[in-house]
């Protein structure tokens, strides 16, 4: 499957067959949630929530190309990603974009 954030893919004619998504939200736990309301005390990078983050976004992922593979699509073009927070140490990931097929 390959993957693209933009239109078109180099040297292949395309075929769309529609939108695909993945979303999935996630959360840390309480005591790692603490830990990072401390650290905006002092500063610097919050880490946990970077990893729940990355995380979040190749289950996202995961998910929209498995949407993509059960309608037989070789690509996904225009791959955008949206977060937005959902509760207090919770976010939701979104992932899509548009399947198609080579012509």
């Amino acid at each position: 499957m390959i993957l693209a954030t933009t239109e078109t893919i180099s040297g292949k004619e395309l075929e769309t067959l529609g939108l695909v998504k993945g979303s999935t939200i996630q959360t840390v736990n309480a005591f790692k949630d603490i830990g990072a309301g401390l650290k905006t005390l002092v500063g610097g990078e919050l880490t946990k929530y970077n990893e729940m983050m990355n995380n979040a976004r190749a289950l996202a992922t995961k998910r929209m190309v498995g949407e993509a593979e059960s309608m037989g699509a070789d690509a996904i073009v225009c791959i955008r990603y949206a977060s937005a927070s959902v509760t207090q140490g919770a976010a939701e990931v979104m992932a899509y974009g548009t399947a198609v097929k080579f012509k």
